[in-house]
């Protein structure tokens, strides 16, 4: 990877800089300019079924407009070893100077109020100790990180200690990073513009300590447009100031090229949206949900699993029907 060079005079006046300063991380480099773009996953699900299935009619749209785009690999209690599982696909990344998308996602009762991608780790001491290993495995090496999709969006099923344990677990992953990984940039998920208004995720936020993380993710494995987040994500930032920052946000852009219909879990008709860039609306649009994996057993998806990889949505994706 490309590693930035700081002269001896560089050097001391980072060491002069307060640790915290308006809620940026220190001395975390910018994992975009050590890198030449974005990790594309030659082993996806898209990828691996397109490889599969040379002769069906869907497979070359598959391949050259979902399978070869750059998008987030998610890691959960279903990855095995987290360390070897992080540190293979960073390290995959790194061998050909770029930069990885990664999504945690295992808290313990995650999707607790959706249901639909239940589970995660089996306690709040086993959680902690799986953070500490995805942190560790990725190193110095740079990546991009959007933590725990759903953990703030919806706290209506839950009680307040649960809330509490939540944002603790939350809290200490973002300080993770920060002391093992110290060239990953880390958004927490903030949901979208149709859950939760600014202030309230504001707070939340606050709480779960986005003040050491880079910054907040929205829309992640959802439909609205990219110009209704935006929106959202200035709001949400904002409303931020009231603690002293300010903070910079993504988009999951991998589905809403058509914007969504009132429906989150399968919906029909949606399309997928602009591929993996800097700017545009936020400081990255990212593929973080890959276009045709299911949300669960419902919609257009009805019988399958989440994260199950369906080509007949797939391919009606990439044209929007």
């Amino acid at each position: 990877m490309k590693r930035p060079v700081l002269t001896g005079a560089l050097t001391a006046l980072a060491m002069m800089l307060p640790a915290v300063l308006l809620g940026a991380p220190a001395a975390h480099a910018d994992p975009i300019s050590q890198t030449s773009g974005f990790y594309v996953n030659p082993n996806s699900s898209p990828a691996a079924w397109a490889a599969a299935n040379p002769g069906d009619g869907r497979a070359a749209a598959i391949r050259t407009s979902i399978a070869q785009k750059p998008m987030a690999s998610w890691f959960g209690n279903w990855s095995g070893d987290i360390g070897g599982a992080v540190g293979g696909y960073v390290g995959a990344a790194d061998a050909v100077d770029k930069l990885p998308l990664l999504v945690a996602y295992n808290l313990p009762g995650r999707d607790a109020c959706g249901g639909h991608s239940g589970g995660g780790a089996g306690s709040i001491g086993a959680y902690d100790a799986w953070i500490s290993s995805f942190a560790g495995a990725i190193g110095n090496r740079p990546a991009i990180v959007v933590l725990e999709p759903d953990s703030l969006g919806d706290f209506n099923c839950m009680s307040q200690a649960q809330i509490n344990d939540r944002v603790g677990m939350l809290s200490r992953a973002v300080g993770q990073f920060r002391s093992r990984a110290a060239n990953t940039w880390v958004y927490l998920d903030a949901g979208n513009p149709g859950w939760v208004d600014a202030q309230t995720m504001s707070q939340r936020l606050h709480t779960a300590g986005v003040a050491n993380a880079r910054g907040f993710a929205l829309n992640v494995s959802n439909y609205f447009t990219t110009g209704e987040n935006s929106n959202y994500g200035n709001q949400v930032s904002s409303a931020l100031q009231r603690f002293g920052y300010g903070k910079p946000f993504v988009i999951d852009t991998s589905r809403n090229g058509n914007g969504q219909n009132g429906q989150w879990c399968n919906p029909a008709g949606r399309r997928i949206g602009t591929p993996s860039q800097q700017g545009g609306g936020a400081e990255m649009l990212l593929w973080l949900k890959t276009p045709g994996e299911s949300d669960g057993d419902c919609g257009v998806g009805g019988g399958s699993s989440a994260g199950q990889f369906l080509p007949e949505v797939a391919y009606k994706m990439i044209y929007g029907y």
